[in-house]
């Protein structure tokens, strides 16, 4: 698949939809509503959406760029239908669970522009009541899953060695270089997506901005977070709609991973720490589910995640 245009704007705004109409309307309400003093387009490749997504983006926003799949092709592979068409100079791959806040994205730009170096830049994320979400993690490692596996990055969050997975000791207020740019807003240079490809198409959802991230680094392209740009992430996208089907993808997407990047000893680790992941908050779901009722779906998932990798480890063995 090629990906080279001639740039004819400064950014295209690249939205992958499942089902979402709601929030991606106003999604595309606050790109549009924000943005300035600079030029884009707007990309949306919906996966299949048996909603109105479509019809409303129609309606409502006749200039946005859309495919529509017949299938849903994942998070990676849609992503990738729209780099092929976009004619930005950058290219934003935005969740659609996102609202963009005053000018994001042309701050986001400046940044990246003072950086030629610089492959992808990630900004400030928050939650809707307005805290702060981490965001920009490192690279994954034995020792990264076996403390988040352990729960102990929670136990002491402002600790550098135990929280340096989720980079969770660090409070988005600096602008530096990070192994991983969160993918719900990943602002990527044209030159680099041209030097080292689009998105790895076997991970359907979850982990292809870390493969991504890895091959871009592995070209010398530096990755950047900048604390002048802000968006919302609201959650309850598409992720929650897989229910238990969720926890499969996350197995299949890690275990890509690790095995495209690690020993296969150090792989075969890997899936153990994930497993020991499940059995954790296993722990703590299973007692909570006894003392009252509420919604089982948290617990439903560990357990089927928990099954899936166990036989996964052995298809791998």
């Amino acid at each position: 698949m090629s990906f080279s245009n001639a740039p004819r704007c400064d950014v295209s705004v690249i939205i992958v939809n499942w089902n979402t109409s709601a929030l991606l309307r106003a999604c595309l309400e606050s790109v549009y509503s924000t943005t300035r003093l600079i030029t884009f387009e707007v990309i949306v490749i919906d996966n299949a959406s048996t909603d109105d997504s479509v019809a409303m983006m129609q309606r409502k926003f006749p200039a946005v760029r859309i495919i529509a799949n017949r299938a849903n092709r994942g998070f990676a592979a849609a992503n990738n239908q729209g780099i092929a068409i976009a004619s930005g100079r950058y290219v934003l791959l935005l969740n659609s669970d996102t609202v963009v806040l005053e000018n994001a994205i042309a701050k986001t730009i400046a940044f990246a522009d003072r950086y030629p170096d610089t492959s992808v830049t990630g900004c400030r994320i928050l939650n809707a009541d307005g805290t702060l979400q981490e965001s920009c993690f490192m690279f994954p490692s034995l020792l990264n899953f076996a403390l988040f596996a352990t729960y102990l990055y929670r136990l002491f969050p402002r600790s550098r060695f135990f929280g340096r997975e989720q980079m969770s000791w660090w409070r988005r207020d600096d602008a530096r270089e990070v192994d991983v740019v969160t993918g719900c807003y990943m602002l990527v240079r044209r030159e680099a997506i041209d030097d080292v490809g689009g998105m790895d198409e076997s991970f359907f959802m979850y982990a292809e901005e870390t493969d991504w991230c890895y091959r871009f680094k592995a070209k010398g392209w530096k990755r950047r977070f900048t604390p002048d740009a802000e968006i919302i992430h609201l959650g309850g996208g598409s992720a929650p709609k897989l229910s238990g089907h969720r926890a499969r993808i996350t197995n299949k997407s890690f275990a890509t991973y690790m095995f495209k990047h690690w020993s296969r000893a150090q792989a075969m680790a890997g899936l153990y720490l994930i497993a020991l992941f499940y059995l954790s908050r296993l722990a703590i779901c299973f007692p909570q589910r006894i003392v009252r009722a509420g919604d089982t779906k948290m617990l439903e998932n560990h357990w089927t995640g928990l099954k899936d990798i166990l036989s996964y480890r052995h298809r791998r063995a």
